[in-house]
């Protein structure tokens, strides 16, 4: 068994990331139906919610059906940090995140995300001062390091323990490499292999098929995998992931009425949390997984990101169920 704090997991549990315009409720609910054992919100800037934005106090939004969930935040000011725990409480998350392992530019600019790993001191200082102001389980995501030659990341793990983190993901790329190359899980191995670390230490970065998040939990010996980009469109990744764990074997892929039915309840969640205009336009990134390796789709696809009316893409929907309803998809 896995414990975040006072959170039983079972053992090797799969967590959905926090991606920006992709974790939101609609999704994060689907994932759950599909085997997500935890599932994290989009990344909340501190500012944000201090300054009462709008599209970040809408991120707070949570639901009993998602539990156990997590609400990550980012900020590098500590005044702002602390303001922000109190308010992300009311929502009454089962954890509060913090990223240190964003990489892009306009929240590294700031100091926040992936841009304090240029200063470990405040990362570790902002985590403690985080951890002495709640009662809830406080965890990090975070990366390697700032580039190559600044990798710190087995005792930069271990201090945030020793302050009282509760678990610890990290992304096997430093900031420097972005989302290019191969992740890199050795060094995350040795964060966990560390003596001294007894908190989980959660692996994310390239876990695109069973086999490679098994390699994750018996080669590198981890304690679970984090799931981005892979889960984006296809949430039946992390029941695909549990098959294979039990069976050895790879789990059916889902039939074509399968996804048409997933794709037509993401939509209408999303258009019943967010409205018509951005329910359409921000579920349309899921598409292209939804119906991956169907032949002959284009046209189809082109109607579905590019339609602004609800109806026409639930229209496309019954087109594309009708049409290639029979369909074998191959392997992919």
């Amino acid at each position: 068994m896995i414990k975040i704090g006072n959170i039983e997991l079972p053992d090797f549990p799969l967590l959905l990331a926090p991606m920006e315009d992709v974790s939101d409720p609609p999704f994060r609910a689907l994932c759950k139906e599909q085997g997500a054992d935890v599932v994290y919100t989009e990344f909340i800037s501190s500012e944000g919610l201090i300054r009462d934005a709008a599209k970040s106090i809408m991120k707070l939004d949570i639901y009993e059906k998602e539990r156990p969930v997590g609400i990550q935040i980012f900020g590098a000011n500590l005044e702002s940090m602390l303001k922000t725990v109190e308010i992300v409480e009311k929502s009454n998350p089962d954890i509060i995140d913090i990223n240190f392992g964003c990489p892009v530019k306009k929240v590294v600019s700031k100091g926040a995300g992936a841009g304090i790993l240029k200063d470990i001191d405040l990362m570790v200082s902002l985590t403690e001062a985080m951890v002495k102001h709640t009662n809830l389980p406080i965890t990090v995501k975070t990366r390697l390091g700032w580039d190559h030659d600044s990798i710190r990341i087995v005792e930069v793990a271990e201090r945030l323990q020793d302050v009282g983190c509760k678990a610890i993901s990290i992304h096997g790329r430093t900031r420097a490499q972005m989302y290019k190359g191969e992740a890199d899980w050795k060094p995350i191995a040795d964060v966990k292999n560390n003596q001294r670390m007894h908190i989980p230490v959660f692996g994310n970065g390239d876990v695109t098929s069973p086999e490679k998040a098994m390699e994750m939990r018996d080669s590198y010996g981890l304690d679970g995998c984090m799931i981005g980009r892979a889960a984006i469109g296809y949430p039946w990744f992390f029941n695909e992931i549990k098959h294979f764990f039990k069976t050895g074997e790879h789990l059916a892929k889902p039939t074509i009425a399968q996804r048409v039915e997933i794709a037509r309840r993401h939509l209408q969640m999303a258009i019943d949390w967010k409205g018509p205009v951005l329910g359409v336009f921000e579920t349309r990134r899921h598409y292209t997984n939804y119906f991956k390796g169907i032949p002959h789709f284009k046209e189809y696809r082109m109607k579905m990101v590019t339609s602004d009316d609800a109806k026409d893409v639930f229209a496309t929907f019954d087109e594309v169920e009708a049409k290639f309803g029979n369909t074998i998809i191959p392997q992919f």
